[in-house]
């Protein structure tokens, strides 16, 4: 609708590789990820070939260590990375922020066998990750999972099912948490299954309100036999990786929460400074304005505290109440920038014709995942209370 193109976000980088990396970035999503966005979303196409070319690029592996073909990127790199790759379409920043939280279990508890044997292809063979924790009966209550993984021999088999998997059915390697032992936390286990494993099936993805173009899915693991050499950690320790991943993960929907809610910040812009009403502008009216300014303000408010919680994790400092803070508001400001989108738009803001409708659908998800922004309370909570029933 507008003649003006957005500007780009100024951002402060560590480095001139940094800057060189997000110009790149800034590249890819502007030529071959923003034009197709909302055509392949309505048909509800995954994007696979745009995955290739940022395995290619070197952009799914980018705060792993070089050594195995990942980045050596900080997550304050990173991150804006994501946030410029979810402005041009949220499947394919969610769906990079969901690869490298598949890859974080071998990457950081990993033996150096299981890195040299895995890490290269995950990080920059072409692959795609997906990461099972949740159950149809265990979501919030993720230490509740039944999924189970009996040792026979050298081999464990593994039975159960998963749901609210992103790339269920089409990834080509899953983190996978079983029950190896006792109920609760202690008695799970992490492992690494392939994508071919005999006996792992995903369902039809579900019906969603929003990214459909992303895949998600139950995924079932019937009976599916993996090596001793594919469990990652200690026996018993996968819960405690599955919360390690969670924050670095939590930080990841942040970025991705922020790089949505610019996309519809720019797109109220356009709209508002080319809509004339009574003779101007509708940009000039002092109610639209105060709108533009909230929303520009809350998108900086959650760049920075993501920002600051990645530089806490980069700095090797605990961060685990940050990421929290940062998951809840940057997702609750993308909530409310893009329905404030859709109003400035009015009418036109309600139908398919502009991508405002579809940014608010889709931010309503970041408020779910990766624990909902009412699990992200009572973290926060946790750190600055104690816990609960002292």
């Amino acid at each position: 609708m507008s003649d003006r193109d957005p500007q780009p976000v100024e951002r402060q980088l560590p480095t001139e590789e940094a800057r060189d990396l997000l110009a790149l970035v800034r590249d890819i999503a502007q030529r071959e990820i923003a034009p197709k966005a909302a055509e392949e979303e309505d048909a509800g196409r995954f994007p696979r070939e745009v995955f290739t070319l940022l395995s290619e690029s070197g952009l799914l592996g980018l705060p792993y260590d070089a050594e195995y073909g990942g980045g050596d990127q900080p997550y304050e790199v990173y991150l804006q990375v994501l946030e410029e790759l979810a402005a041009a379409r949220l499947t394919v920043g969610l769906g990079v922020s969901v690869h490298t939280l598949a890859c974080y279990g071998l990457a950081t508890y990993g033996t150096k066998q299981q890195q040299i044997e895995h890490l290269p292809a995950m990080l920059g063979g072409g692959l795609l990750g997906a990461y099972c924790l949740s159950e149809p009966s265990a979501g919030s209550d993720a230490a509740s999972l039944r999924t189970k993984a009996l040792a026979e021999g050298d081999a464990w088999v593994i039975n159960g099912t998963k749901a609210w998997i992103t790339h269920g059915g089409i990834a080509d390697f899953y983190t996978v948490m079983a029950r190896t032992g006792e109920e609760g936390p202690r008695g799970i286990t992490a492992f690494l299954v392939p994508g071919d494993a005999p006996g792992l099936s995903g369902a039809l993805p579900e019906k969603k309100m929003g990214m459909k173009g992303s895949p998600t899915a139950q995924v079932h693991f019937d009976g599916v036999r993996v090596g001793d050499d594919r469990r990652i950690g200690e026996e018993g320790q996968g819960f405690s990786i599955a919360l390690s991943a969670l924050d670095s993960g939590r930080l990841g929907i942040a970025a991705c929460a922020i790089g949505l809610a610019q996309a519809a910040l720019d797109e109220a812009v356009g709209y508002a400074t080319q809509r004339r009403q009574f003779g101007r502008p509708i940009a000039d009216f002092q109610g639209l304005r105060f709108m533009l300014a909230d929303m520009a303000t809350q998108i900086e408010a959650g760049r920075a505290l993501y920002l600051a919680a990645a530089r806490l994790r980069d700095a090797g400092r605990p961060f685990a109440k940050q990421a929290a803070m940062a998951k809840l508001h940057c997702t609750d400001t993308a909530m409310k920038v893009t329905t404030d989108a859709v109003q400035i738009l009015g009418g036109y803001g309600y139908t398919a014709d502009f991508p405002a409708e579809r940014y608010m659908r889709e931010a309503k998800v970041l408020q779910i995942v990766e624990g909902t922004n009412q699990i992200q309370r009572m973290v926060i909570a946790r750190h600055v209370a104690g816990p609960e029933g002292r």
